[in-house]
């Protein structure tokens, strides 16, 4: 990953509360994993920017070394990897999703 790219990722996490790398766009999600993660922060009405890693391969391939994890989608709230779909799902339906954002948005 060259500097510019993980500058560039940097500054998405650490400037978007919620930020999801994914496949296609909150409106048009590419892949059912992507649109698991868009359907669960759209249920709990938490504000949320997304960059589509299709459209950009620097980045698609720069967030896999940035957060140590090998899959699309990946989401980050305040600035810290959360996880991806299945994560995602697993702490929506703990209850656990909620409160992570909600101390998020907070702050």
């Amino acid at each position: 990953m060259t500097p510019e790219t993980k500058a560039r990722i940097e500054n998405l996490v650490q400037n978007n509360k919620v930020m999801v790398f994914m496949k296609g766009n909150k409106l048009m999600p590419q892949c059912g994993f992507s649109n698991n993660v868009v359907q669960i922060l759209n249920v709990l009405g938490v504000p949320f920017e997304t960059i589509d890693v299709l459209a950009d391969a620097e980045i698609r391939d720069g967030i896999k070394a940035f957060s140590n994890w090998p899959t699309i989608p990946q989401v980050y709230v305040n600035g810290e990897f959360v996880g991806g779909s299945d994560i995602l799902i697993e702490l929506y339906q703990k209850g656990e999703l909620q409160q992570i954002v909600e101390v998020a948005l907070a702050s």
